[in-house]
C-alpha cells in the first residue's frame, strides 16, 4: 500500500492551522484596566467617599463605628461596560475579604478602587466593584496593600452582605501592586 503524496504546501498549511486553532505556548497579555474604564461613557461618575481619618481623642466612637452595620451603597445598579464581558484583564485595587479558607487565604472578595471602601464608608457604585473568586486565594496581611488581579472579566451582577458588584472575575493571578 502506497501512502498519498503530500503537497509541498502541507507544512505551511499545518503551521497556519496550529497558529489559528492550537492554544499557543505564549499567552496574550491581559488588557490593563483602570477604574474609570469600568464606567460607561456618558454615565455619571460619583466621587468616592473616602474613609475619614480617626480623631484619636474620639477612639471610642471610632471603634463603635467599626461594628456598626454597613453604610448604604452609593449606587447599587450603576451602568456597566458590556464590552468588558469575557475580556482577559488586569486590574489593581484593594481587597475586601468575604471568605477566608481554614489556611487563612482569602478565596472570595470584593476588589475596590480605594482603601476602606465597603468597610469604613459607603460602598462605591456597583460598577466600581468586582466580585472576585479565587481557588488559590491570597493571604491578606494588610488591607492597605493594593493588589493586581488578573483573570477573565464577566459583566455579571452579584450581591454580598457588604455591597452589590457589577462585575465578577475568577482570579488567575493575584500579586502585590508595587509602585515603580
Amino acid at each position: 500500500m502506497r501512502l498519498p503524496r503530500l503537497s509541498p504546501q502541507f507544512p505551511r498549511c499545518l503551521m497556519l492551522l496550529v497558529l489559528l486553532f492550537g492554544s499557543p505556548v505564549w499567552a496574550a497579555e491581559p488588557r490593563e484596566l483602570d477604574w474609570p474604564a469600568l464606567i460607561p461613557e456618558g454615565a455619571p461618575v460619583q466621587a468616592p467617599q473616602l474613609a475619614p481619618l480617626h480623631d484619636l481623642s474620639q477612639i471610642g466612637n471610632a471603634l463603635a463605628a467599626e461594628s456598626a452595620p454597613p453604610a448604604p451603597q452609593q449606587s447599587a445598579n450603576a451602568p456597566v461596560v458590556q464590552a468588558l464581558d469575557n475580556q482577559q484583564v488586569k486590574l489593581p485595587g484593594y481587597i475586601v475579604p468575604l471568605e477566608v479558607s481554614e489556611e487563612g487565604r482569602t478565596t472570595e472578595f470584593l476588589l475596590v478602587p480605594y482603601y476602606g471602601a465597603c468597610i469604613h464608608v459607603p460602598p462605591p457604585p456597583s460598577n466600581q466593584i468586582v466580585h472576585i473568586f479565587s481557588e488559590m486565594g491570597v493571604r491578606v496581611e494588610d488591607l492597605y496593600q493594593p493588589y493586581w488581579i488578573e483573570g477573565r472579566m464577566q459583566v455579571r451582577a452579584s450581591s454580598s452582605e457588604l455591597a452589590d458588584a457589577g462585575y465578577q472575575m475568577e482570579a488567575e493571578k493575584i500579586y502585590a501592586y508595587e509602585l515603580k
